[in-house]
């Protein structure tokens, strides 16, 4: 037998594989040192189930009376560069988020930055908050204006709701800022937008790694209504879904049709 064939033959001796199922590893070693002692095999750890996280549960789902909303630039500057979302959906979503404040009695602070230059917030929005001038600031961050800051810490709601354009800056600043202060920060996703997807998307999920969760609108007023027997809030919740729901509100509108509670 050749040298070649032997040492191949040796190699494939000291290939074999130990089976799964014995309790001990054999160290192959150096045949000119002797035989190793047999290494135990490594236990088994028991699976770890994940730590109960204050995301989770009944608890973490909001209520009206925990939250305050921060709307902050919807401004036609902001508006004109915007390019992550198509601009009317926002504007839809917006004021459809306002509206479900007002309706809930949630405190809503509404903000501008260089309003005389970037311009006054959309009259839809306005409109929901007739009476309420916007806080017009010239910090890019929200949450430097102490204005902005000491109107939030008067509510006492330690939920901050937030939603503006553009995602990248307008959102992403305070949010980052008010989480290192404490507070529990909700992004409405689709009530803000950034001058590309991928400005929105990055935005986003930084805000995410530093803490805040992600919400939608129709989603937020689910948590808020949280019961269809809640008769109180009921009519105003099905009045701003019929206006602002897309098709739900037209699925709405034909349900009431056919159940012949409007003329055809």
């Amino acid at each position: 037998m050749s040298n070649q064939r032997r040492q191949f033959l040796g190699l494939a001796a000291g290939a074999i594989a130990v089976p799964a199922t014995s309790s001990l590893v054999v160290a192959q070693g150096d045949p000119s040192r002797g035989r190793q002692a047999p290494i135990p095999a490594q236990a088994s750890v028991p699976e770890r189930r994940p730590a109960k996280s204050e995301l989770t549960g009944l608890s973490a789902l909001l209520t009206p009376e925990e939250c305050v909303v921060l709307l902050i630039d919807h401004q036609p500057f902001q508006f004109a560069n915007l390019h992550s979302h198509e601009p009317t959906m926002i504007v839809n979503n917006v004021i459809g988020l306002a509206k479900f404040a007002k309706a809930f009695n949630v405190p809503a602070i509404l903000t501008t930055v260089l309003e005389a230059r970037g311009g006054k917030i959309i009259k839809g929005l306005q409109d929901v908050f007739p009476d309420q001038k916007p806080i017009d600031r010239t910090y890019i961050n929200a949450w430097q204006d102490k204005r902005i800051v000491d109107l939030v810490k008067a509510t006492g709601r330690k939920k901050l709701v937030m939603a503006a354009l553009w995602t990248e800056m307008c959102l992403a600043m305070p949010t980052i800022h008010a989480l290192g202060e404490g507070y529990d920060v909700y992004i409405v996703t689709d009530a803000s937008g950034g001058v590309s997807a991928e400005a929105h998307d990055m935005a986003v999920r930084r805000m995410v790694q530093a803490g805040a969760v992600p919400i939608t609108w129709i989603g937020l007023s689910g948590e808020w209504q949280r019961d269809w027997a809640r008769e109180s809030t009921l009519p105003d919740t099905i009045k701003i879904i019929a206006e602002h729901g897309g098709g739900s509100g037209v699925a709405f509108a034909w349900e009431t049709q056919l159940l012949g509670a409007s003329k055809p």
